[in-house]
């Protein structure tokens, strides 16, 4: 295969196949922050290889975490020591993570640590100036509202037995809630974190932080409606088993939402936070049906796919997927409430607009969702945008649409890095 292109397969037979992913790269990279923080060592199995919790391992070894991985793919986590504060801040690589950019620098924050934050060049246009107003009112020293960001803690932590307060606007990303949530405990007295805006977008991802806390020993509590306190204290270590990524998942089973096929996914949690596990309600407004037994979650498709009305606010990461299936839809399908995917890895909404577009799908763009009308009438290259959500949406639109390319199929490396041979041994190409 070209790595700058991958004729996707095309399969517009049902689809009827098991398919096993790895660890969700969301639960992942929460508990090495985690195990990073805690009081003694822990060992993470099922822990998600990828870009993204490549980078977030490095994030935290430059901290001072010990992390190892033994031949089984065990990861045992070593706490980070303390370090010299006096010295030259250490350099922490973002890559295009969004957990790295928004986790890692309120924990180097509350453990005294000087450290510079830079990425890709996409992420220097990824929303971070919430991040540095935050560390501003813990005291930090912050360059720059966007990567490269340079933080200086203070000298002395301030002398008041009231938690410290910070007061943030995070309706751009649950992440910015998300890793002042981590790494609070860690303050002498803890903190209180109050959502100043309208909504939260993505809300699973904060409730999914709030539950990995309180299981490793923290105590949070939601007091008022988007606040959020955490008392002082470490977590324990840990010693956990993380669960396949529902949302890569939600790829694979789409597939036989738009072909009329039976995709089962072994190790399906019966209880999760996990935005992923969204796509059953989503493949039911789709018109298909789905099945969980101890073999796994089973979606089947429907004879005919029918159109939907989807708010997808909590669950936007799904949104790539979601607009692949209504595109293959006669009808017209819209999806709401998904603003704040201008600010990932690219604005997803322009790209996914740009290319159902090209494929002869009518799509409006709205500043919050789209109005899909399809379905395709033929092929394209279907560009990636350096998103690994497009490279799914892309082979998924494949299966049914003759001569699609995708271009830059390594970008999906940044969670599941086997994509394009899992999915064509699940279609037998």
């Amino acid at each position: 295969m070209n790595p700058a292109a991958w004729p996707a397969p095309q399969h517009p037979a049902p689809v009827v196949a098991t398919v096993a992913v790895p660890g969700s790269k969301s639960l992942s990279n929460r508990y090495l922050v985690l195990a990073a923080l805690a009081t003694g060592p822990s060992v993470l199995d099922g822990l998600l290889h990828s870009r993204d919790t490549a980078l977030m391992i490095g994030a935290l070894r430059a901290l001072g975490a010990r992390i190892e991985t033994d031949d089984s793919g065990r990861v045992r986590v070593e706490p980070i020591r303390p370090l010299d504060s006096a010295g030259e801040p250490v350099h922490v690589e973002c890559g295009l993570a969004g957990t790295v950019m928004r986790f890692v620098p309120p924990l180097a924050a509350v453990l005294g640590i000087p450290a510079v934050f830079d990425g890709d060049p996409a992420a220097r246009t990824r929303p971070m100036d919430t991040v540095a107003d935050a560390l501003r009112q813990l005291g930090c020293a912050v360059t720059g509202d966007a990567l490269p960001l340079e933080v200086i803690p203070p000298d002395t932590a301030e002398s008041t037995a009231a938690p410290m307060h910070v007061r943030i606007d995070a309706s751009a990303s649950s992440q910015f809630v998300s890793g002042l949530l981590l790494a609070g405990g860690a303050l002498p007295t803890g903190l209180i974190i109050e959502h100043t805006g309208a909504t939260v977008p993505s809300r699973p991802h904060i409730d999914m932080t709030v539950e990995v806390l309180r299981a490793a020993g923290v105590a949070v509590t939601e007091p008022l409606d988007h606040t959020w306190h955490v008392a002082p204290g470490r977590p324990r270590g840990l010693q956990v088993t993380v669960e396949p990524d529902l949302s890569n998942a939600a790829t694979f089973l789409a597939a036989a939402l738009i072909t009329s096929g039976t995709v089962t996914v072994p190790a399906w949690p019966d209880h999760t936070t996990q935005a992923g596990d969204a796509i059953r309600s989503i493949a039911e407004a789709f018109g298909g049906s789905w099945e969980l037994t101890p073999a796994g979650l089973s979606v089947m498709g429907p004879d005919r796919l029918r159109p939907v009305d989807l708010d997808l606010s909590a669950v936007g990461e799904l949104t790539p997927v979601v607009a692949a299936v209504a595109a293959q839809v006669e009808g017209t399908s819209q999806l709401t409430g998904i603003g704040h995917l201008r600010g990932h890895e690219t604005d997803r909404l322009a790209a996914l607009a740009r290319e159902l577009t090209k494929t002869g799908v009518d799509v409006v763009e709205q500043p919050a969702g789209l109005t899909i009308t399809g379905p395709p009438s033929h092929g394209t290259r279907w560009d990636t945008y350096a998103d690994h959500r497009m490279v799914m949406a892309g082979a998924l639109l494949a299966l049914l649409v003759p001569e699609t390319v995708i271009a830059d199929p390594g970008t999906v490396a940044k969670t599941l890095p086997e994509f394009t041979e899992l999915w064509s041994a699940m279609v037998g190409r």
